[in-house]
């Protein structure tokens, strides 16, 4: 007599199986810890190198510039000149440059009395000013060595224009091109009269009153040979896209109209080590160019690409990294990457 199988008498003795988890929770899981690592990048305060300190003259001749400032550049032409990357790279047609790369009367004044900018200048102060929506004005520093022929007395008997400013001779190369000699070893060109006066009669003050160049200027690695400070939005749009006009992608990439101010420092020794620092209104719109900007650099750098070798080589040499409201830019090129010849065509 067959015995029928016995049944089991409760559900809950067997063994559940384990359920394995879904894909949407581990990408939930997964895509918060990213969001967490990018508000923790985002927000996270990267060191800075300590940058340099102003010389003292130029530090003095600052803080009597007049009003506010658009721009402001600096050229220490003596410093750069002892360099070995001045004496072993830069061709001798910029080492004998006769001319200001610009038409001004000065260049025949210059030429008439034997005068080489590019030899003869020992540093630039340049400092420009809106005067309206459309027209900008300028004051320049000039530090160097003067033969006399340049000097507003002997250009007055030349013909030229010549006022007394703040008890200073000038005189006037044209309306907007005033020269005035205020010391040994030093000249003022100004496209008015009235920017030498309140150069000559300013307090010192300016980095006081101009917080906005104040900072750009403290945030300048380099200091001693050549930097620049872009404070306004209009100077700082119109010079980058100039800068990357033949490369609309890369400007869209880094997302240039939306900087808000620029400063850029260079040190010439046996090769370029920069650095530049892009400030935007927030912190996400700087983490985006910068990722974007870091993006298009290896991609074009990237092996099989069709970037032309040198450039390659160079694009190798930068550094893209966000740091709060900033995209700080830098680069170490060695002087063996402008020595070597690049192949034709390239």
């Amino acid at each position: 007599m067959q015995t029928e199988p016995r049944k089991p008498t409760s559900t809950k003795t067997q063994k559940q199986p384990r359920k394995k988890p879904s894909l949407l929770l581990i990408t939930l899981i997964l895509g918060s810890i990213g969001l967490i690592l990018q508000l923790l990048w985002v927000n996270w305060p990267k060191q800075r190198q300590e940058p340099e300190q102003l010389p003292q003259r130029v530090h003095e001749v600052i803080d009597r510039l007049p009003g506010t400032s658009d721009a402001l550049i600096y050229v220490g032409l003596a410093d750069i000149r002892a360099t070995p990357f001045w004496n072993e790279v830069v061709p001798d047609s910029v080492k004998t440059t006769d001319t200001l790369p610009f038409p001004s009367p000065l260049n025949a004044i210059m030429a008439e009395n034997g005068f080489r900018p590019v030899r003869d200048i020992d540093a630039l102060l340049v400092d420009f000013q809106h005067q309206n929506s459309i027209n900008q004005q300028f004051l320049a520093v000039v530090w160097g060595r003067f033969p006399d022929g340049l000097h507003p007395d002997h250009l007055i008997s030349k013909g030229y224009r010549g006022e007394t400013i703040a008890g200073m001779l000038c005189t006037a190369l044209q309306d907007d091109l005033w020269l005035c000699m205020p010391g040994k070893g030093m000249a003022l060109l100004a496209s008015s009269p009235s920017l030498i006066e309140r150069h000559l009669n300013a307090t010192p003050g300016f980095f006081e009153r101009d917080s906005t160049t104040t900072a750009l200027i403290d945030r300048a690695i380099h200091k001693s040979q050549f930097w620049f400070t872009l404070s306004s939005t209009n100077w700082t749009s119109g010079a980058l896209q100039s800068l990357m006009s033949q490369n609309s992608e890369l400007a869209s990439l880094g997302n240039l109209r939306n900087i808000r101010q620029l400063v850029l420092s260079l040190d010439f020794k046996d090769g370029i080590t920069g650095e530049s620092e892009w400030i935007y209104d927030d912190r996400q719109a700087a983490y985006f160019a910068s990722t974007f900007l870091w993006g298009a650099i290896k991609l074009s750098s990237a092996t099989g690409t069709r970037t032309a070798a040198p450039v390659k080589e160079l694009l190798r040499k930068i550094e893209v990294m966000q740091n709060l409201e900033s995209v700080i830019i830098k680069a170490e090129l060695p002087q063996e990457l402008f020595t070597v010849n690049p192949p034709p065509g390239t």
